[in-house]
């Protein structure tokens, strides 16, 4: 494959811009941009808030982030068990045996060229825990970091069962270069929440060990990256990376047919369907753990109908799930019963069929009945000018519209930029129901447990009983799996009840890719691809 020379006009009519506002792309750049050295993906990024992996809670920078930073253990494609080692070769219980101890690697180089050591490990950590940011909650359960030697570190727990080792493995918890972050404003320990200042840096360079390091970032336009000459496993295929940001489906498709972009993340059906037979082009699948729910307020000041749970469950008994897998994902999906993706402990499709809500409109009827509300009512779902797995949430939007208007809610729509989006879900600020996604920063029925207790339920007004907390804790602690699967049942029947998150679909990744590309290693542990492992044909 040939990636065509775009001219400067070319260049910002493809990422919808002016080509006055590409300043940074030099005509030699745009050159380089044309050889084999540089792999180019077509991505929607407009959920992208920032680059600063201990800031991270969003869907699409972890795979940006797993590109410039690594972690003490990562997970390889197909087995999200057994962390593997990366920047730290073995680990074991600490001799009290409430922590754990990481052997380091040698000779690992930052993308400065420096040589990573513990105190690097350690400042990383202690940032990390102090800006008390969301990606703190992941590893609630490390009270601190301690250099035992030059290669060798603790990890202090408070919580010595708490299944830290594959929340170890999500990008969040990047090993970062000390000094280059304390030159560029970084903070750690309890001061970093209010003194820190490196975030600003760290949306347009990076400071890990990666593959790959951020050299640009234009929010809805595109991002830079250099190949880190140092990688201890090696320097990848391609000089650079560029990932464009292209929000229409069509664009991508048009874009990965001409060689313009040699992957396209964001395929609606149809257009999967049309690169079918291509002869420079593959459909790369897997199934992710990634999942797309509808959000519910209770909070009787946004809307006093949703306060009943009778009205609730009559929206998720509304909702057509078999229409949406079916005819607006091509049945490229499966769909779990709550925020336990299908395949982990616990989580089964049997699970989600009797555990599950499923379309029951005279049902729906009649819990509004109940609840005093015949007639129905009106309520608003705000969503994401954006799109996730193959489908617009717009879309999406419409058809839950159409869904619940056969029972007589009748739905406004609020289509709104997903920065905005997110602040309004984060402060708890939505007015009826939002549509929103939920991929695993780390693979741990924990993390994805914990968020709905600890953070989501603050979000839809939901008072979270302490008995339900209690259930989460128990689950995560077990040490014996078959006790851990009832548990997480009995918790899936009880926040299903809650009826404040339906679970619309779990996506299977379809990604067209170039012919030019040998190995697209997807991976579902939450960044989506190992950009590093990327090579050519």
């Amino acid at each position: 494959m040939n990636i065509i020379s775009l001219r400067r006009r070319e260049l910002a009519q493809l990422l919808g811009l002016g080509a006055a506002s590409l300043p940074f792309l030099t005509p030699r750049m745009a050159q380089a941009q044309s050889r084999r050295e540089t792999l180019v993906i077509g991505l929607d990024t407009s959920d992208t808030i920032t680059f600063d992996p201990a800031r991270q809670a969003q869907y699409t920078p972890p795979m940006t982030l797993a590109a410039c930073y690594d972690t003490l253990m990562t997970f390889e494609a197909g087995d999200y068990v057994n962390p593997k080692p990366a920047l730290a070769t073995a680990w074991a219980r600490t001799p009290d045996g409430k922590g754990w101890r990481f052997t380091l690697r040698q000779g690992v180089k930052f993308a400065s060229g420096a040589t990573m050591t513990a105190e690097d490990v350690k400042f990383s950590f202690d940032r990390l825990i102090g800006l008390k940011e969301q990606t703190q909650v992941y590893i609630k359960a490390v009270d601190r970091v301690e250099i035992v030697d030059a290669n060798t570190v603790d990890f202090v727990l408070n919580a010595p069962n708490a299944p830290i080792l594959p929340i170890l493995c999500n990008p969040a918890c990047a090993v970062m270069e000390k000094a280059v972050l304390v030159k560029n404003g970084a903070v750690a320990g309890p001061e970093a929440r209010d003194q820190d200042k490196a975030t600003d840096w760290l949306n347009g360079n990076s400071a890990g060990t990666g593959a790959f390091r951020l050299v640009r970032w234009e929010r809805n336009a595109q991002i830079m990256l250099q190949r880190n000459p140092n990688h201890w496993r090696g320097q990848s295929d391609f000089e650079r990376v560029v990932i464009r940001h292209l929000s229409d489906s069509a664009a991508q498709l048009l874009a990965v047919r001409r060689g313009d972009v040699h992957a396209a993340f964001n395929l609606i059906p149809e257009h999967i369907a049309a690169l079918q037979g291509d002869a420079n082009v593959t459909i790369d699948k897997l199934p992710s753990l990634d999942h797309v729910y509808m959000a519910l307020t209770q909070n009787p000041g946004a809307n006093p109908a949703l306060a009943k749970k009778e009205a609730r469950h009559a929206i998720g008994l509304a909702i057509d799930y078999d229409g949406i897998l079916k005819n607006l994902l091509g049945g490229a999906a499966t769909r779990a019963a709550h925020f336990l993706p299908i395949g982990v402990v616990g989580s089964t499709e049997e699970v989600a069929k009797q555990v599950g809500f499923h379309q029951d409109l005279d049902k729906a009827r009649a819990l509004l009945q109940q609840a005093g509300l015949a007639d129905g009512f009106e309520m608003e779902i705000a969503y994401g000018n954006a799109a996730v797995a193959g489908v617009s949430y717009q879309v999406l939007a419409q058809k839950i519209q159409s869904d619940l208007a056969r029972v007589k809610i009748r739905v406004r729509l609020n289509p709104m930029d997903q920065v905005n989006l997110r602040t309004v879900y984060t402060t708890g600020k939505m007015q009826g129901g939002l549509l929103t996604f939920w991929n695993p920063p780390a693979v741990s029925n924990d993390l994805w447990a914990s968020a709905v207790v600890e953070r989501v339920a603050k979000r839809v007004g939901w008072e979270v009983p302490p008995e339900m907390t209690a259930l989460v804790k128990q689950a995560s602690e077990s040490q014996d799996m078959g006790e851990a699967a009832k548990l997480w049942i009995e918790w899936q029947k009880k926040v299903v009840d809650q009826a404040n998150h339906f679970i619309l679909f779990q996506p299977t990744y379809q990604v067209g890719v170039r012919k030019s590309i040998k190995t697209f290693p997807l991976t579902a542990a939450g960044w989506q691809l190992d950009m590093g492992k990327v090579t050519l044909a």
